[in-house]
């Protein structure tokens, strides 16, 4: 879900949420263990949003092949959603896909 204003940016983090050690790759927006994220761009990889609110994992679904991570900004309530990354915790996105529809997600 690249998009023309991507900046990969290769970040090693530590989750706010769960406090899971990240190795980034460049790609790596959330935590693969919890899934929780932070509002720190505002084109993927920018770090140019001034929030830095977390960002909640509040539903999933599949689309073709690829799982659909669906988040919500607690602080300012951004909602965006971005593809899953093969590491991943499943059972996680399959929790988040039986809790919220698609479309209630993004109002």
């Amino acid at each position: 879900m690249q998009s023309k204003k991507f900046q990969r940016k290769i970040e090693d983090f530590v989750c706010g949420h769960c406090g899971h050690k990240i190795k980034g790759t460049g790609y790596t927006d959330h935590c693969p263990k919890c899934l929780w994220s932070q509002h720190v761009d505002v084109n993927p990889g920018d770090r140019q949003a001034d929030c830095g609110g977390d960002m909640e994992p509040i539903g999933a679904e599949i689309k073709g092949d690829a799982n659909i991570i669906y988040y919500k900004c607690q602080r300012c309530g951004l909602a965006h959603r971005v593809k899953a990354a093969g590491e991943d915790n499943i059972e996680v996105i399959i929790n988040l896909s039986a809790s919220l529809t698609p479309l209630k997600i993004m109002e």
